[in-house]
């Protein structure tokens, strides 16, 4: 196993081809403004849009863009936090959050359905298992009300590895685990994602896979995919506050209408702080 706290690189634009990454970062923007469309109608549905809304995201830019020197941003509210650092051709986009309670709803005659490739993804990858590679990967066929470890206020929390370890699966499972990641990495731009997705590759092998609940289309479940460069978690959640939206009732089991999801950057990166510890030490006119 390698050590957990061993810092890992950026990703660099433009180094590397992947053709699994087939979406663009449109398709980062198109979940983003769903959830904030999901998040508004949900509001109204319950008679609060003065907590539930499509308006209350807030903006924060840190440091000057800049083609050399780091900078970034965040824009966060319910359900969606996006961190993205930049030093000059190196991207850090973690820690990202995606979630949506309902995660399918009828909006002015359409159908708006968000954090739906994540799932499906996770349980076409845990349906490619053997009986066998299911006993190892699933931890418990029950699932509790939220599961996730890397939520908020989990920066730099330490998990042991667990679960099925992907040294042991055969090419197609792989590659059904790595699409679990692409569904993160995809909202990315399509250059940064490529590299990211380079990366998880060369720890392929390092990776191990978590699970608890139920395999069937519908079933709610938890999932952690985790390795020294990558953490990211698929948690079907009981019904909260919007549960009446949709009529459900809150803290009843866990559902996939109420999914929260998160990719992390392991051993000192998120936010890319240990880019910019490297930064700071390496560069001349810092020190």
């Amino acid at each position: 196993m390698l050590p957990q706290s061993r810092a890992r690189p950026a990703v660099r634009h433009g180094r590397a081809h992947d053709e699994g990454i087939q979406r663009r970062s449109a398709d980062g923007l198109e979940t983003t403004e769903k959830i904030r469309r999901i998040n508004q109608a949900a509001g109204e549905a319950i008679g609060n849009t003065a907590s539930f809304n499509e308006d209350a995201y807030y903006w924060t830019v840190m440091g000057t863009p800049s083609a050399t020197e780091p900078w970034g941003f965040q824009f966060d509210g319910h359900h969606l936090v996006i961190n993205y650092f930049v030093l000059g051709d190196q991207v850090v986009m973690s820690p990202c959050f995606w979630g949506s309670e309902p995660t399918s709803m009828e909006i002015d005659g359409e159908t708006v359905t968000v954090c739906h490739e994540e799932v499906v993804a996770s349980l076409a990858f845990v349906n490619s298992l053997t009986q066998a590679q299911q006993g190892v990967v699933i931890e418990s066929a029950t699932k509790s009300n939220a599961s996730m470890k890397a939520g908020a206020f989990s920066d730099n929390v330490v998990q042991t590895y667990t679960g099925l370890r992907a040294d042991v699966l055969n090419g197609a499972q792989r590659k059904k685990l790595l699409g679990i990641v692409e569904a993160f990495v995809g909202r990315g731009k399509v250059d940064a994602a490529k590299v990211r997705m380079a990366e998880v590759r060369k720890y392929l092998d390092h990776t191990y896979v978590t699970w608890a609940g139920g395999t069937a289309d519908d079933s709610a479940f938890y999932v952690r995919v985790h390795s020294p460069v990558v953490w990211v978690e698929v948690d079907c959640q009981a019904p909260g506050p919007l549960a009446g939206g949709y009529g459900a009732t809150q803290g009843s089991g866990a559902t996939q209408k109420h999914v929260h999801s998160i990719i992390r950057t392991p051993n000192g990166n998120d936010y890319g702080r240990e880019l910019l510890r490297q930064h700071y030490l390496t560069s001349p006119h810092h020190r």
